[in-house]
């Protein structure tokens, strides 16, 4: 069975939330000071990717 584009999009989407996840946890329950906040912003802004790859599957 190969890979089409959705397929490689739904893969990638939910690599991406995994991301975010690990690094908004390591923002929460790892680092205590400022460096906390950045690694949390960034996990979001990893779920902004995978929202814009799971809006694009079925488009290109």
């Amino acid at each position: 069975m190969g890979m089409n584009k959705n397929t490689i999009l739904a893969w990638a989407t939910i690599i991406m939330i995994i991301v975010g996840l690990g690094l908004i946890a390591l923002g929460a329950f790892r680092y205590d000071d400022v460096a906390g906040w950045g690694f949390a912003s960034v996990g979001i802004g990893f779920f902004a990717v995978a929202w814009v790859f799971n809006a694009l599957k079925g488009r290109l």
